[in-house]
């Protein structure tokens, strides 16, 4: 039974990275003009949790909305986005490190050497945490090559 769950996340992790093809022009990945679909980037840091941000507690950068929890996690955003913004414009880090461009869960989050990495779904997060490093290694390089490409 373990073997058949594992072969159907690779199915369809295969069959969603199959049909997605370059990197959108907005460097962030955004649903209905929400930055990680309005969760708060913050809360994964402070909390180990993905939060639903208010829209009281809101800012624009990279020319989206992004939402936040609480009036302090907005002012930490506000003074180092960089430091708090998903790697990969917020798209699948395992996706990314295949050379594809996924949308991702904001449950499906890890934080690995000060740096935020989303994935698609909580099981491809599984498959992407057993190879860290590597992954992270292949979707720098990807990365790097879908922006330059724009």
């Amino acid at each position: 039974m373990k073997a058949l769950t594992k072969f159907c996340v690779l199915l369809v992790a295969s069959f969603v990275l199959a049909s997605c093809a370059s990197v959108s022009k907005q460097p962030v990945f955004e649903e209905e003009g929400l930055a990680n679909r309005g969760y708060d980037v913050v809360s994964y840091f402070t909390d180990n949790e993905a939060q639903l941000g208010s829209e009281q507690f809101s800012t624009r950068y990279n020319g989206v909305e992004w939402r936040f929890a609480s009036a302090e996690h907005l002012e930490m955003f506000n003074n180092a986005p960089q430091q708090y913004a998903p790697q990969y414009g917020g798209y699948c880090a395992y996706a990314m490190s295949k050379g594809f461009v996924v949308s991702t869960d904001p449950q499906a989050f890890a934080i690995e050497n000060g740096k935020l990495y989303l994935n698609y779904s909580l099981g491809v997060r599984e498959t992407w945490l057993k190879d860290k490093p590597g992954y992270i290694e292949k979707a720098n390089a990807n990365w790097l090559e879908k922006t330059a490409e724009q």
